[in-house]
């Protein structure tokens, strides 16, 4: 038996973080850790070598596309997914170059456990 997925959650509000732990843990997914922004995101996916990043864009210190950048020039493995409220133009396009593998919009929430699915199964071969 595979162990379950071990997701680490970085955004900086509160109540985000809390909605998408009760998501997570609904598939019997971990949530092996949390950050509130993207330095304490990029540290701890290296102390917790998560399975997938659940990553916010607009936090403070340092944004999802930097983070997402340095997580995954350590680790291009781990696949990582931008949770974001914004929209900008050419987000697509920066976050890929930075080695996120989907762009979800906060407003389509529905549209996360499809993405996460997709991008474990894209990365591991099966999705747990």
């Amino acid at each position: 038996m595979m162990s379950p997925l071990r997701i680490l959650i970085v955004d900086d509000s509160e109540v985000t973080r809390r909605i998408l732990g009760t998501i997570v843990r609904s598939r019997h997914w971990n949530v092996c850790g949390e950050a509130e922004d993207g330095w304490s995101g990029v540290k701890k996916f290296h102390e917790l070598k998560p399975d997938l990043v659940l990553l916010d864009l607009a936090m403070p210190d340092m944004d999802g596309i930097e983070a997402a950048g340095l997580m995954s020039s350590s680790d291009p493995t781990v696949p990582i997914i931008l949770f974001t409220v914004l929209d900008l133009e050419g987000l697509e396009s920066r976050a890929r170059k930075a080695g996120i593998c989907a762009v979800v919009s906060k407003a389509q929430g529905w549209n996360l456990l499809k993405s996460i699915e997709t991008a474990v199964a894209q990365s591991h071969g099966t999705i747990q």
